[in-house]
């Protein structure tokens, strides 16, 4: 059984983010550790993609199914590129109207492997994953099944003792999950209905 770990809690300002305490944050996600995190939508959960063990360890700490993939949380567009996936016309069209913002889209890479993509719209979420320089995938930061967080509270609540830092900025904006697109099927297909209406999207997408 994995030991309990003291989760330290940094107080930022989302009207004036403390570079300081993100950048410390940062070094803590690319040293492997697990950091949570406000976006617009609900607080995020941080590990960087390439550490095996700190995914490995999101997985536990989440309770969540191993075969469910994490989204990729990015600063820009050049993030998907690098991580060998097309970005298509329709995709760059649900960009263009929605990023940063809580959309999220299934791409497919070169290879034939899907990975979900968000920019949030979030200036600790941007400067956190700037800084980080690495993917950074980032569920809810919850226990999966139960309710996504939308303050510091809540993420306490789930997962105080086994995650090493929290960012507290306030109860988050929008306060839904992401809407997420699988735009590897044609027509592209809505997963998950949340902040941004289907009817919206589809229009989107049809122009």
């Amino acid at each position: 059984m994995r030991l309990p770990v003291k989760t330290v809690v940094l107080k930022v300002d989302p009207r004036d983010p403390d570079s300081g305490a993100i950048a410390a944050a940062a070094e803590a996600i690319k040293a492997g550790r697990l950091v949570a995190f406000p976006t617009e939508t609900v607080y995020g959960l941080a590990a960087n993609f390439l550490d095996r063990k700190a995914v490995d360890r999101l997985y536990e700490v989440k309770k969540r199914f191993r075969g469910k993939p994490f989204t990729v949380h990015i600063a820009d567009t050049a993030a998907i590129r690098a991580m060998g996936c097309v970005i298509t016309k329709k995709a760059r069209a649900a960009m263009k109207k929605y990023w940063p913002g809580p959309l999220t889209l299934i791409l497919r890479s070169r290879d034939g492997t899907k990975t979900g993509f968000r920019m949030p719209a979030n200036k600790i979420a941007i400067e956190l994953l700037r800084k980080a320089g690495v993917p950074v995938v980032a569920p809810s930061a919850n226990i999966s099944g139960n309710k996504p967080p939308t303050n510091a509270g809540e993420v306490l609540r789930d997962l105080e003792g086994v995650i090493d830092i929290l960012i507290d900025s306030g109860r988050t904006e929008v306060g839904v999950e992401s809407t997420v697109v699988d735009l590897t099927v044609d027509p592209p297909a809505i997963l998950r209905e949340g902040a941004i209406k289907r009817s919206a999207l589809g229009k989107t997408l049809k122009s």
